[in-house]
């Protein structure tokens, strides 16, 4: 299960602290850190959206980007027996191992 929550458009990953005994969630798309903590659900709603104001608003007044950009690259190391596992599973579907890998990826994300 993959503990997403989407706030005004933007993904933060939500755990649980059991040392707290709170919800954290943390915006995973911001060039800076932005999170923020509560004991339920519905106020760790009220709490995203307040720390991502706060974070929006000091993005704009310091002329900074608030998200990340991302370049659509990243580098892999995998065993060599699973890289010729992958490079068997994409040949027998028909992909490149570059188009396996990114259908792979979008099935395990729910794109």
């Amino acid at each position: 299960m993959i503990n997403i929550m989407e706030i005004e458009g933007f993904k933060a990953v939500i755990k649980y602290d059991p040392e707290i005994e709170m919800f954290r969630g943390e915006f995973t798309e911001l060039n800076g850190g932005a999170d923020f903590y509560a004991k339920d659900i519905e106020n760790l709603k009220i709490e995203g959206s307040i720390s991502l104001k706060m974070f929006l608003e000091a993005c704009e007044n310091r002329g900074i980007t608030p998200q990340k950009i991302y370049s659509g690259r990243f580098n892999v190391r995998v065993p060599k027996s699973l890289h010729a596992d992958i490079v068997c599973a994409a040949s027998a579907d028909g992909k490149s191992l570059n188009q396996w890998v990114v259908d792979t990826l979008g099935q395990a994300t729910h794109v």
